[in-house]
């Protein structure tokens, strides 16, 4: 580097003999950047990535190289070599550099030698050096000091060479380090290097094999800025990739480039474009292409028939794929193999099958035998249908045709396990093994999974012990399916078992294991063990995915850990994720369960903002976290526009709304939305109708609480607890304690247990008619039943034994309530003061008032009317004196208040 830095006019500092090769670099280290021939788009190495002219220089040489490279393998670098290789070899030359470097394996090694040979020589190397050593690197995938070499070329005014260019990218392509690849040609470009038209191709190529259509973009459109000629190939490449992603805009827009650039589409781009526009789902689209393709003069091959059938069968217009492939077939003496298996294929998941069948005999007439791929697209839709024994017919049948394939034996078993079938499904497998076709790891799966489904756990666990490892080892599917299988079913620790055989087996566990174990251990009620399978997937470093997150959320919120929902939420953004509408949906369902139903609007909006597009699960989340918030109206909008974005409400949704309108005493609307509900045939549960029952009643509107309660008896629902509930504080609010205590023995007739809640609907209905003996009465009849009356229960009964006269009752009571951390209101205090005060007990009643003021509560007038009676006559005068004060003081309060 300092070197470099002495002189801008490094290149007269070279030796004589090699100032050609300096020359000519110097010249074109910006234009084709080195010793490589780019000819319309096709790399052209020369010999050993150099110019034959510099190989043979190079040949005089060999020596002297064979003697370095001796010394340089004999140790590791250091003072030692360095005099070793001045001692034997003297002071190096460039072509030795050189050759030295071309021969060299380790990076690191090779660096010293470069930088030791620098400072001897005391010029910089030449460019055929820095290439030779950038070669090394690329062999070795070591990238470490790549940068730092860039930059010294970058000031020389020297470029890597097109071929070293390449092997860079190619290195990386190699080992499937596709975005370090990318990062190779941004680092070129930002020392304004000319990244070979060939790498740019190259890793394009590799990259429209994993869909990363964003980077091919990018690296497209750097192509066009350097001036290289892209072609219809390339275009191609790239728009496939855009197009198989469903990105329909930035493929057209390509497209349309494409044309602005007077390139004309091949019939293989338009076949792409059938084929994967079709695929996203854009039929109109692919039939635009099959016309415009025509209208240009080319004609359609059996690639775009068949890409065009296709697509028209996944859109299930039949009919129109039935005519293309008339079309096609037309005046054929050979038919298509390919075109009648998609056809056939479109008939069978129509369930048209006797269309494919008259297919199959069709292809048969013209001289085609069809083929085991045809045979297995019917098997397959048969499979779907649960037509097992026509498929086990057309099996039979196939055998005179095709001999069936590995494929065509799993599809068998798959949907014999489907269905239960265990028996049949082993009889399969043994006439594949007859046949010579041994059960693969896929077959194995298959039976697994399906089993599992079947719920038949231990046939699985059978089949998967009876596994032949010397033949058929498991995989990470085979291991998944089982511990899914076996902790659905509660048997948790069988599948935590089964994740350690797989550890044991050398397996590495992926995010999708780990999730299912999280969720089955949280099912059973072990929540700490699922927070242990979190921290040891974190401690084995397997990444989490967002599914997991989101399933590990819902999980902690279901067990009422809402700090640590919160927090899970937070790692999703945390990890690099998004969170998707599941995500939210997940976070608003459990804040709104837990009681932070008000949280609902802020996360909505958040949604919104971040692009989400709410399916059925998240509005019915949203609309009911709205409603529990009391903001209805946005709740019922929202419902509106489930409908208008062609989302289906479901009983879900409809109870949400209908409860919330009922709480705000919006019946009439609520009653519409129920029978909206009914009319489009969806099924109603005892949540809606129990809403319904509680909102007629708390309006006074009885007889339609009643009807509502018949309706869903007659539906075939049981009333629960609550339901009752509802319809007995309707009747008890209305007057009507006869006909709730008729309801009370209905429903003990229809076993449904009260609960302590409906013991003190009755208990405070009968006190207010004053039927304080038969509530008495179910006062004890609960207290049998182990049932604990709240505060309303106890006080409404201590007022009623009080009015009642029964004082002793009601001052045991009294105090029990107390004793057991019950706080007594204002009413019963003033209650029991009345109470004892008739009954002759003043100076208890006295004691009372004082302890009622000392805690602060309201004293009624007509309490210390009452009172002060009842002290007069006991000739308590002192007390009598103090009430009487405190009731003129009421009156002069009572009297300021009016006035005010």
């Amino acid at each position: 580097m300092k070197t470099l830095l002495r002189s801008h006019g490094i290149m007269r500092c070279f030796d004589l003999k090699t100032c050609n090769v300096y020359s000519l670099s110097k010249k074109l280290s910006f234009s084709t950047n080195g010793p490589f021939s780019e000819s319309e788009g096709k790399v052209v190495p020369l010999i050993n990535g150099e110019n034959p002219e510099n190989g043979r220089k190079f040949e005089g040489s060999r020596p002297v190289v064979d003697d370095i490279c001796h010394i340089l393998e004999s140790g590791s670098w250091g003072p030692v070599i360095e005099n070793a290789l001045l001692e034997r070899c003297g002071k190096p030359q460039q072509e030795s550099v050189i050759g030295v470097l071309r021969r060299m394996k380790d990076v690191n090694l090779a660096v010293n030698y470069f930088r030791w040979s620098e400072r001897q020589i005391d010029e910089a190397h030449c460019p055929e050096a820095y290439n030779s050593l950038l070669m090394i690197m690329a062999r070795n995938r070591n990238f470490d000091l790549l940068e730092p070499i860039f930059e010294e070329m970058s000031v020389a005014g020297i470029g890597p060479s097109n071929y070293a260019c390449v092997e860079l990218v190619v290195s990386c392509v190699k080992s499937q380090k596709l975005r370090e690849a990318f990062g190779l040609i941004q680092t070129m470009r930002k020392f304004k290097f000319r990244p070979a038209f060939s790498a740019y191709t190259t890793l394009i190529g590799a990259l429209s094999e994993v869909h990363e259509a964003d980077l091919m973009l990018t690296l497209f459109h750097q192509m066009q800025e350097l001036g290289y000629e892209v072609s219809v190939h390339l275009f191609t490449t790239v728009i496939r990739v855009f197009a198989r992603e469903g990105r329909v805009d930035a493929a057209l827009s390509l497209l349309d480039e494409m044309k602005s650039n007077s390139l004309d589409a091949d019939i293989v781009l338009y076949n792409v474009c059938i084929n994967c526009f079709g695929k996203a789902g854009k039929v109109d689209m692919a039939w635009k292409f099959f016309h415009e393709m025509r209208a240009h003069g080319l004609r359609p091959d059996d690639v775009t028939y068949t890409s065009m059938i296709g697509v028209l069968c996944k859109a299930e217009k039949l009919n129109e794929a039935v005519e293309i492939f008339e079309q096609m077939d037309l005046n054929r003496t050979v038919p298509c193999a390919y075109a009648y298996n998609t056809m056939i294929m479109g008939y069978s998941s129509a369930g048209k099958f006797e269309e494919a069948y008259n297919l199959l005999e069709r292809q048969k007439r013209k001289g085609s035998i069809p083929s085991v791929i045809a045979y297995n697209c019917i098997l397959t839709c048969l499979g779907k249908k649960g037509r097992i024994e026509e498929a086990l017919r057309i099996f039979e049948e196939m055998k005179k045709d095709a001999v069936p394939n590995h494929p065509t034996y799993n599809i068998l078993i798959d949907m014999l396990c489907r269905e239960g079938k265990l028996e049949a499904a082993l009889q399969v497998r043994e006439t594949m093994e007859k046949a010579g076709l041994y059960p693969n790891v896929m077959t194995i799966n298959i039976m697994i999974d399906r089993l599992c489904k079947a719920q038949k756990i231990d046939a699985a666990c059978s089949i998967f012990e009876g596994m032949d490892h010397k033949v058929c080892t498991p995989n990470d599917v085979t291991f998944c399916s089982l511990i899914d299988g076996l902790g659905r079913y509660g048997r948790v620790d069988d599948a935590y078992r089964l994740y350690e055989k797989m550890l044991d087996a050398d397996k590495v566990p992926t995010a999708i294991v780990y999730t299912s174990l999280i969720k089955n251990f949280f099912k059973c009620g072990r929540k700490e063990d699922g927070h242990k399978i979190y921290k040891e997937m974190v401690c084995r470093g397997c990444p989490p995915d967002l599914m997991l997150l989101n399933t590990y959320m819902d999980c902690v919120f279901k067990a009422g850990e809402i700090e640590k929902g919160r927090a899970l939420f937070k790692e999703i953004k945390a990890q690099g994720f998004n969170p998707d509408v599941r995500s939210y949906s997940i976070l608003i369902h459990g804040l709104v369960k837990a009681g932070f139903a008000r949280e609902t609007y802020e996360l909505f909006y958040a949604m919104k903002d971040q692009g989400c597009v709410l399916d059925t699960r998240a509005y019915n989340a949203v609309i009911d976290g709205f409603c529990k918030s009391g903001k209805v109206n946005i709740a019922y909008q929202l419902l509106e526009e489930m409908k208008t974005k062609g989302l289906q409400p479901t009983v879900v949704t409809y109870g949400s709304v209908i409860d919330g309108l009922a709480k705000i005493d919006r019946l009439d609307e609520a009653y519409m939305l129920f029978e909206e509900a009914k009319s489009k045939g969806i099924e109603l549960n005892l949540v809606i109708y129990s809403s319904l029952v509680d909102g007629f009643g708390k309006v006074g509107r009885v007889d339609e609480a009643y009807l509502i309660m018949e309706e869903l008896m007659q539906r075939g629902l049981t009333p629960n607890v609550y339901t009752w509930n509802c319809l007995l504080d309707a009747l008890v609010k209305a007057g009507e304690i006869d006909e709730a205590l008729v309801c009370f023995q209905s429903m003990k007739d229809l076993n449904c247990a009260p609960n302590h809640i409906t013991y003190s609907i009755l208990i405070n209905g009968l006190c207010r008619v004053r039927k304080f003996t038969k509530a008495f009465v179910f006062w004890q009849e609960m207290q049998k039943l182990g049932f604990k009356p709240n505060t309303i229960t106890y006080t409404t009964m201590i007022s009623g034994l009080a009015k009642a006269g029964n004082i002793v009752e009601a001052t045991r009571l009294f105090e029990r309530f107390k004793a057991s951390g019950g706080i007594p209101d204002y009413v019963s205090y003033n209650t029991m003061i009345e109470g004892l005060s008739s009954a002759n007990r003043a100076m208890d009643a006295y004691m009372l008032f004082e302890e009622t003021r000392l805690k602060g509560f309201k004293i009624l007038s007509k309490t210390c009317v009452i009172l002060l009676d009842a002290l007069h006559k006991a000739e308590c005068l002192e007390q009598a004196a103090i009430v009487g004060a405190v009731l003129k003081e009421t009156a002069k309060a009572q009297h300021a208040s009016r006035s005010w």
